[in-house]
């Protein structure tokens, strides 16, 4: 049947159906973080998912081509600029770094793209000036520029696609200028802000003067420079699908920039809030948590990612610290059972397809993420598939030692016993659990290049070396071989060295 999910454009569960007429290529857009302050735990859970997604269609065959853009010039930023007295350069490159490292730690992949507004902004005006020449968009008295959206509604275009808008009960043509605005108003928007004295230092030149863009413009702008007028997938937190990602639709779409007989996007996906300990997070609450917060607590990227995962995604999740103890031991109980299978192995390995170890583990869990996304589905079949694993490995030990009573192992060899017993002596039946135990360990590596979680097999680690750990890997994978080895080094100054083979990272006290 194929990858469904739910499309909050048709609100409705559907088949992903790229555009590509091969049905390979997908195009796929996250809106990424505005850079004012380090990501919390809520926006972290967006990024998951989208990672999830991201790995979920490669892991399905499709060609992916992701995009996540970097808000580095909007409301708050300028505001914080204003505050701190560094430059927008300064202020915003580094809690970008600060987001790309964290975004390591939780092993999500990096994108294939990460641009940053500042660097698009002749794009946006550039799609400014389509919309004036339409007539959808107007200079103000102050030389800002609007995006009208009564006459949007004009041209027969539909504001409105992602949330149903009751328009007499709402404050039509009220003209905004803040990036953000209520709920309750579909309001005439700004694309370009006039300069003024509070904005310092930050601004641009442009046709109507100097100024600089509207947040909802930016994303508009950038998908469409690197993924065309039209694209297959957006995906973003719910609480983007008003105003921002209807702006997105009405802007795009308003210049005209999708293809004909297309929408700019074909399938949206948006992901459920978070609750912190069971209430909205909030500083006076104490329960607003950064990545950078709960690592201090001793948690490592490993436990806060799969906690993340472990509900669907529209579904609102509870994050609480007493969940992540439990993801720890869930995850050791992943590790033990990855070990027992890897001592098994001993040099067997294999990359073929095991027709058993399909039955029993990837093709349940391919069914369950084919069901949009059900991950909880998902992560029962891995534990199923554990309890498996963990039962034949206590029988086959078991057996072996059973294999023949001492009088006969006495009269005839250890050897000569077992054939005498099952038909094969203790070499071939050796074998036999090192090849099973090499196509269930195929498996596993076929089902976690989804989940990303990882497998830390070794020496007992504090939380600390764990997630030094997981970004060396992480940075491995990016290919980032500098940060590798400067990771590898401080491992190596805190006492310890990771042993890498085809079968994971193994960490080595000295």
């Amino acid at each position: 049947m194929g990858l469904r999910i739910f499309n909050t454009l048709t609100r409705s569960t559907e088949t992903f159906t790229p555009l590509d007429p091969d049905g390979k290529r997908v195009g796929m857009y996250c809106c990424g973080p505005t850079v004012y302050d380090f990501a919390h735990v809520g926006n972290w859970r967006t990024f998951v998912f989208a990672d999830l997604v991201r790995r979920y269609l490669t892991f399905r065959g499709y060609d992916v081509k992701h995009v996540m853009n970097i808000t580095d010039v909007e409301d708050k930023i300028i505001r914080r600029v204003r505050e701190t007295g560094e430059s927008l350069k300064d202020f915003t490159g580094k809690y970008t770094a600060a987001f790309l490292e964290d975004l390591g730690t939780l092993n999500c992949l990096p994108p294939h793209d990460l641009p940053r507004a500042t660097d698009y902004i002749p794009t946006m005006i550039e799609l400014i000036e389509k919309l004036i020449s339409r007539g959808i968009a107007y200079k103000a008295p102050d030389g800002s520029v609007y995006f009208s959206i009564e006459k949007y509604r004009g041209c027969g275009c539909t504001y409105g696609q992602l949330v149903k808008l009751n328009f007499e009960e709402m404050r039509v043509g009220k003209r905004v200028s803040s990036d953000e605005y209520a709920k309750d108003s579909a309001a005439d928007f700004a694309l370009w802000k006039a300069r003024v004295p509070e904005d310092g230092n930050v601004f641009w030149p442009s046709p109507w003067g100097e100024g600089r863009p509207g947040w909802h413009i930016e994303c508009s702008a950038m998908s469409w420079k690197l993924l065309g007028g039209s694209f297959d997938l957006h995906l973003g937190g719910e609480d983007l699908a008003f105003p921002h990602h209807e702006d997105e639709i009405a802007q795009s779409e308003g210049a005209e920039l999708n293809l004909p007989g297309q929408r700019f996007v074909k399938h949206w996906m948006h992901g459920a809030h978070l609750l912190v300990e069971g209430k909205k997070m909030s500083k006076s609450l104490g329960n607003y948590f950064t990545l950078r917060d709960l690592i201090a607590k001793g948690f490592t990227g490993r436990e806060i990612r799969y906690l993340l995962m472990t509900a669907h995604y529209r579904e609102t999740f509870n994050f609480t610290l007493e969940n992540l103890l439990g993801a720890r031991t869930a995850l050791a109980r992943i590790d033990e059972c990855i070990r027992k299978l890897r001592e098994l192995a001993g040099s067997e390995f294999t990359d073929d397809d095991d027709e058993l170890e399909c039955i029993n583990l990837v093709h349940p869990f391919t069914e369950a993420l084919d069901e949009d996304l059900n991950i909880s589905r998902a992560w029962a079949m891995v534990f199923e598939w554990i309890r498996e694993k963990n039962l034949w490995y206590s029988s086959e030990q078991f057996h072996e030692w059973r294999a023949a009573d001492p009088p006969t192992i006495k009269a005839l060899g250890s050897e000569g016993a077992a054939r005498l017993h099952t038909g094969k002596s203790l070499t071939e039946q050796r074998l036999i659990r090192s090849r099973k135990a090499a196509a269930a360990l195929a498996a596993w590596d076929k089902v976690n290049s989804v989940l990303g979680i990882g497998t830390v097999v070794g020496a007992e680690a504090p939380a600390e070396i764990v997630a030094l750990l997981e970004a060396r890997i992480s940075a491995r994978t990016a290919k980032d071989f500098k940060r590798s080895d400067e990771i590898r080094d401080e491992l190596k100054s805190k006492g310890w060295v990771v042993e890498d083979s085809p079968k994971g990272a193994k960490l080595k006290k000295l």
